[in-house]
């Protein structure tokens, strides 16, 4: 067993046979302690599970990857009384979700809603994967107050929302440990929102969570997918756009609202780039043009006049006084 520890995030993994004193650690520790559920082999009597957690504010992320492993909520955890609701999303190939006794089939792409205090499992094999978020039941209800008609069933088929919903997940999960703590409440609140449309909002609130979550989340992963763009000479708006699902018209507006133009951001995260190149001292001793063509930059003479505009001070000097001291 194998656990690598950060704030808010951690990953663990076990394979090998589902008995023995490093399984009752994992199972006991964090997969009965952190996760609620209790974990036993999908098949066969070996287990084969990795995961990454994330702690997002009042929300936990979970991505589990392996050929093998059974989670289940059963009879004697619920006596914790947690009631939180689970989003778990078909990420690879087809899975398995139980509540109760129904079972529902999920492909890749699709995704259901199901409650902690009731009996249920998900199994991970080598037809499929998933990932699942838990949010706590006040927090959805709020927002939606028609979730639990939704329960166990794969939800509405709004693919451009689910695709949204998981790539934001994403990002979460990627910088979660980074987050202070009002970020870290912002990021939950807007994937919340996310969920929120896709079970349908209450009455008068599929405005507000548009604005506060949809357009916060686009704005997000398109900036995410900008950065990591950045050395592609040919960024452009309708490329980024496109990824997204949205018009450029649309893309635009939301940098816009955000205070920064689409082409400000993407020069801000050049500038941004090259100044990291530049004080690395790996790079101490690289030709300025191959940092600037690294960090997208076409032209060094633009280069050099936007970084001096930015920093006050030249990319050679940057460079120089990132040395002074260095063996």
């Amino acid at each position: 067993m194998d656990r690598v520890l950060q704030p808010n995030r951690f990953s663990i993994q076990y394979r090998g046979a589902a008995r023995g004193r490093d399984y009752e650690a994992w199972r006991e520790g964090v997969c009965r302690g952190f996760c609620r559920l209790d974990v036993g082999p999908a098949r066969d009597d070996c287990i084969d599970c990795g995961n990454d957690f994330a702690s997002l504010h009042s929300l936990a992320l979970a991505t589990p990857n392996g050929s093998s492993a059974r989670f289940a909520r059963t009879r004697d955890l619920m006596q914790d009384g947690c009631d939180d609701f689970v989003l778990i999303s078909a990420s690879r190939g087809r899975i398995r979700v139980t509540q109760k006794s129904r079972a529902i089939e999920l492909s890749k792409g699709q995704m259901c809603l199901t409650e902690m205090n009731v009996e249920g499992a998900a199994e991970l094999t080598p037809e499929g994967s998933f990932i699942t978020t838990r949010i706590p039941r006040r927090a959805l209800l709020q927002i939606a107050p028609r979730a639990e008609t939704q329960l166990a069933r794969p939800l509405a088929n709004e693919a451009g929302l689910r695709s949204l919903i998981d790539r934001y997940f994403a990002l979460c999960n990627d910088v979660a440990a980074e987050l202070d703590a009002p970020g870290q409440q912002a990021a939950a609140q807007h994937l919340v929102d996310l969920i929120g449309l896709l079970l349908g909002g209450g009455a008068g609130q599929e405005d507000v969570l548009r604005r506060r979550g949809y357009s916060a989340a686009r704005l997000e992963v398109m900036k995410a997918q900008v950065i990591d763009s950045l050395h592609r000479g040919g960024l452009t708006i309708d490329r980024i756009a496109q990824g997204c699902g949205i018009s450029a018209r649309q893309a635009q507006r939301l940098f816009a609202h955000s205070g920064q133009t689409f082409s400000e951001f993407v020069l801000d995260q050049r500038l941004s780039l090259a100044r990291r190149l530049l004080t690395a001292a790996s790079n101490r001793h690289r030709r300025i043009s191959d940092i600037a063509y690294q960090s997208g930059f076409s032209d060094l003479s633009y280069f050099n006049r936007s970084f001096k505009r930015r920093f006050g001070a030249t990319p050679s000097d940057v460079q120089a006084g990132a040395g002074v001291g260095a063996p």
